[in-house]
């Protein structure tokens, strides 16, 4: 039994040796496969650098009241450039008459909820009969949805439209 201790004591030393060296660390710029992982370290580190800013929204175009209760009564508002004109829409779109024209600023990012508050355009809206009077009217856009007050014979609701 002593000479099968002493044969496997030498085999047992180069294994043990053998496991030892296979667990160290790595060396340094090599990942766990034992290859340089510099190049691939830094595309990774690249690409998560800085995310991309979201795009401004653009506002301008038509927008139909969401919330009129009727498919053929209801505002619609459009904007361009530095204007915004809302009309009462009524007939199924045969009739319109003005409610609001007034300015428009358009956002310099992409912050939600975006306000503005538009300055009446009083030379385009003292004739109309069915047009608001305020000097001015806060605009709300959020989520795609531009919301207002508006007032008419003493009742006043928030109106909803979304774009076209």
């Amino acid at each position: 039994m002593q000479k099968l201790i002493a044969a496997l004591a030498p085999l047992t030393l180069v294994s043990a040796l053998a496991l030892a060296g296979c667990s160290g660390p790595a060396p340094s710029g090599a990942g766990e496969s034992g290859q340089a992982s510099g190049s691939s370290a830094t595309s990774a580190a690249s690409a998560e650098a800085t995310p991309e800013a979201a795009p401004v929204p653009d506002l301008t175009g038509s927008w139909k009241q969401t919330n009129s209760g009727s498919e053929d009564a209801y505002q619609a508002a459009t904007i361009t450039g530095d204007t915004i004109s809302i009309n009462w829409v009524s007939d199924g779109g045969d009739t319109e008459s003005i409610y609001w024209v007034g300015t428009f600023t358009p956002p310099t990012d992409d912050a939600s909820p975006y306000t503005w508050s538009s300055a009446r355009d009083a030379a385009a809206t003292d004739s109309a009969m069915l047009a608001s009077t305020d000097d001015t009217k806060e605009f709300t856009v959020d989520g795609g949805e531009l919301s207002y007050k508006a007032s008419l014979m003493g009742t006043t609701t928030t109106v909803r439209l979304e774009k076209q």
